[in-house]
């Protein structure tokens, strides 16, 4: 059960509000939407930022959702970790680099899972997550393996971002969207 309750469809506003999330999510609101728009400001600022890091950056989308997986197992965001697994597989993840996210510290040991980059990036997400400082050593391997400050600033955005994400998902306990049928 959720700490707060959920926003109905009934009480849920402003209108414009709600129908930008909508748009957003393909026209479904998510329980993540629903305990938001218990402060309509924040569920503004929150679509409007996690729209612009979702759709709007140059980082490859796989590097992306393998940062925010990572965040996910690190921080037990189950929510989070099942909305954003498909999305890696999607974008070029595979189930096997699925099952080394789960194993985190372990993860980079097997470069038959995963590459160079994405070794980096899990490096980075774990520093990040785990201790907030990034060593000078882990910093530099991210930037010899991405090359591009604009993808080396989107890529610690985005675990700065899903951090958030995970820390308020899991603080008001908002349960799973996923449907088992």
């Amino acid at each position: 059960m959720p700490r707060i309750p959920y926003m109905s469809d009934a009480k849920a506003g402003p209108a414009d509000l709600v129908a930008a999330i909508r748009a957003r999510r393909g026209g479904d609101l998510l329980n993540l939407d629903r305990m938001l728009l218990n402060s309509p400001a924040l569920a503004r600022g929150w679509n409007a930022h996690l729209g612009a890091v979702r759709t709007g950056l140059g980082l490859p989308a796989k590097l992306r959702e393998l940062a925010v997986c990572g965040v996910a197992v690190l921080n037990g965001a189950d929510y989070e970790f099942e909305q954003h697994l498909p999305l890696f597989l999607k974008a070029g993840g595979s189930e096997a680099a699925v099952q080394a996210l789960r194993l985190f510290e372990a993860a980079c040991e097997d470069r038959a899972l995963l590459s160079e980059t994405e070794c980096a990036v899990l490096r980075l997400t774990h520093e990040m997550t785990r201790a907030v400082r990034v060593n000078d050593a882990t910093f530099e391997r991210v930037r010899s393996e991405l090359r591009d400050d604009r993808h080396i600033v989107e890529l610690v955005a985005v675990i700065a971002t899903y951090n958030m994400v995970s820390r308020f998902l899991v603080a008001l306990g908002i349960e799973s969207d996923v449907r088992v049928s």
